[in-house]
Formats: structure tokens, C-alpha cells, sequence
């Protein structure tokens, strides 16, 4: 069987739906822009990894099991939904208080814990591996797109594939906006990103408990 083809049209889906606004490239946007290069490439270091996390689970199939589970997936997406809307809730108090001058710094809290190697790693793997709607694509994308008798190593290859192609994307849009001559301009916006930000990971974070929670009602 020849994987090729298989391969690039698995490559360019992911592509796609990686450029796609969301909370993983909203992640990036806010933090890269106020924090600088290193936080943007290790939170893009932890979005690649969770992506390889759930292409895993999606091939060997214990996403699909979990997907197959209603509450068991509506709890995830309870404690996704709940994780999303509070770093909305991080980003609008934020902005709330530059706004009224309360606090001695906007997001002082954040920055602190992303300064932090291991914790920019891990809010980047936290924001992706608990998103439900992350799993339910690469569900839908592995099923669709991989046949079950595909090769180990074209499996293999898969992998690495939408690995590198994430954190190639992730790390460029960190690179990009924590360059010198962007931070100049990103910064006048600082409060606009922010808010921003925090309008789309609360909007998808409530929309996902909403979901959650109707699930549980009609699994009781």
C-alpha cells in the first residue's frame, strides 16, 4: 500500500487545523507577545507534546474507548472546560485591573509561573491534552484519514509528522512575536491581546462545560 498519499493529506489537515484561532494558538499569541521568546518556545514545546500524546491515544485507540464512555468524556470535558475558563478568567481579571490601575502589575500572577521553564512546558501540555475538542479531532482525523492496516512505520511516521509539524508552527509564532521589532508593537497591545485571549478561552471553556454538563444530566 502506498502511505504517501496518506501521509500528506494527514499533514495537511493538521496544518489547517493548526492556524486555526483557538486556545492553543491564543496561548502562545499572549504569552510569547508578553513574556518573550523562551516562555513561547517551551509553551510550544508542551502544546507539540500533548498533540503527540493524543495522536498516540487516537491510533491505538484509547481515545476512541474514552469517546465511547459518555461519563467518563463528559468529566473530561468538565475538568477541560473548567481549566480553559479559568485562563480566561486569568486573562480578563487581568485586564480588568490594568484597566483600573489595581494591581502593581497586569497578569503579575501569570507571569511569575510562566517565567518558569517547566511550568511554561506544563500550561502549554495542560492547555492541549485537557481540551475534549482536541480529542474528539484527532479521534475523527485518525479514523478517517489512517486504515487500520497501515504499516508500523507509516503509523511511525505519522507521528512524528503532526509532532514536528506542531511545534515547528508553535515555535515560529513564538519566534515571530517575541522578535525585537514586535515586541514594540505587541506591547502597545498588551491589553487588547489579553483580552482578546481571555474572550476565546472562556467562550470555548464554557461552551465545553456546557456540553459536559448536559451529558452527566442525561447519563443520570
Amino acid at each position: 500500500m502506498n502511505e504517501l498519499p496518506i501521509l500528506i493529506t494527514l499533514a495537511s489537515v493538521h496544518f489547517v487545523a493548526l492556524m486555526s484561532p483557538g486556545p492553543d494558538v491564543a496561548l502562545v499569541v499572549q504569552n510569547a507577545a508578553r513574556y518573550g521568546r523562551q516562555t513561547g518556545l517551551y509553551i510550544a514545546l508542551g502544546l507539540s507534546a500533548g498533540i503527540l500524546l493524543h495522536s498516540i491515544l487516537s491510533l491505538t485507540g484509547m481515545s476512541y474507548l474514552v469517546h465511547q464512555h459518555p461519563n467518563l468524556f463528559s468529566t473530561l470535558q468538565l475538568v477541560g472546560g473548567s481549566y480553559l475558563t479559568y485562563l480566561g478568567y486569568c486573562a480578563l481579571k487581568g485586564c480588568w485591573q490594568a484597566k483600573n490601575g489595581t494591581g502593581s502589575e497586569p497578569n503579575q500572577e501569570n507571569n511569575v509561573l510562566l517565567n518558569n521553564k517547566r511550568q511554561a512546558f506544563s500550561r502549554g501540555l495542560s492547555t492541549n491534552i485537557l481540551n475534549p475538542k482536541a480529542l474528539v479531532f484527532f479521534i475523527s482525523l485518525m479514523s478517517s484519514l489512517v486504515p487500520a492496516d497501515m504499516s508500523l512505520i507509516g503509523k511511525g511516521i505519522a507521528l512524528i509528522m503532526l509532532w514536528g509539524l506542531s511545534l515547528v508552527w508553535f515555535s515560529l509564532l513564538a519566534w515571530v512575536l517575541s522578535t525585537q521589532r514586535m515586541q514594540s508593537k505587541v506591547q502597545a497591545m498588551a491589553f487588547y491581546i489579553d483580552g482578546l485571549c481571555g474572550v476565546i478561552f472562556s467562550i470555548v471553556g464554557t461552551s465545553i462545560l456546557w456540553q459536559s454538563i448536559g451529558g452527566l444530566l442525561l447519563n443520570v
